[in-house]
């Protein structure tokens, strides 16, 4: 995430179709090219103005939005965390079928929820606990350990380094799942990239003691 103005829209990582049936091509399209790239547009459009801030990284962005001129301090920390949690969103998915995490993650896992079953209930419990407009994300501290955070509209969990991020906007899901919320997201639970969650976080929770949950 130390991408700088200007932004630019990243290809999804897999065919529209490819997705299928989980998430469907027309959703896709809408979501990926429309509400994402609605986002990078008006992150562009609101830096545009502002050379001495077009060096900050969106990870910057995202956390020191506060620090911009008040004119556009709020649309800042809107887009670019829309840019942020989207970026993630995408890049996490892949075709069928299924995979697994594997070491450390599958360990910090197993430690803290109690295997996948356990991440599962409680990833899913966040996200439709979810009221309005936001996103369920798991997360990894400094310290290695995870947790399940909640964030309204496009706010991030940063400085915490998310691994998973379940869009529940009803521009997500509502073209092919409408107010079935469980539906969705048990067909994004099926598309989750694990390896590349993985690769993400190993870093932060490699190391840690593999203990066993009790």
């Amino acid at each position: 995430m130390d991408n700088r103005y200007p932004f630019v829209l990243p290809p999804l990582p897999y065919a529209y179709d490819a997705l299928e049936p989980d998430l469907d091509a027309r959703l896709l399209r809408y979501h990926h090219d429309k509400h994402f790239g609605a986002a990078v547009d008006n992150l562009n459009a609101l830096l545009a103005p502002y050379p001495v801030y077009q060096s900050w990284t969106l990870r910057e962005l995202c956390l020191n939005w506060a620090q911009l001129p008040d004119e556009i301090a709020p649309d800042v920390r809107n887009n670019a965390g829309s840019v942020f949690n989207h970026t993630l969103y995408f890049e996490r998915l892949h075709p069928l079928p299924p995979s697994a995490p594997s070491a450390p993650l599958e360990g910090a896992i197993t430690r803290t929820f109690g295997g996948m079953d356990g991440l599962y209930k409680a990833m899913k419990g966040v996200a439709l606990s979810v009221f309005g407009s936001g996103w369920a994300v798991l997360a990894v501290g400094r310290d290695g350990n995870l947790t399940i955070l909640k964030t309204k509209n496009q706010d991030t969990v940063l400085p915490l380094e998310p691994v998973l991020c379940c869009d529940m906007w009803e521009h997500a899901y509502y073209l092919q799942y409408q107010n079935r919320r469980k539906e969705y997201f048990n067909a994004w639970w099926r598309l989750i990239d694990w390896p590349n969650a993985t690769n993400s976080c190993k870093e932060r929770i490699n190391g840690l003691p593999a203990i066993s949950y009790v």
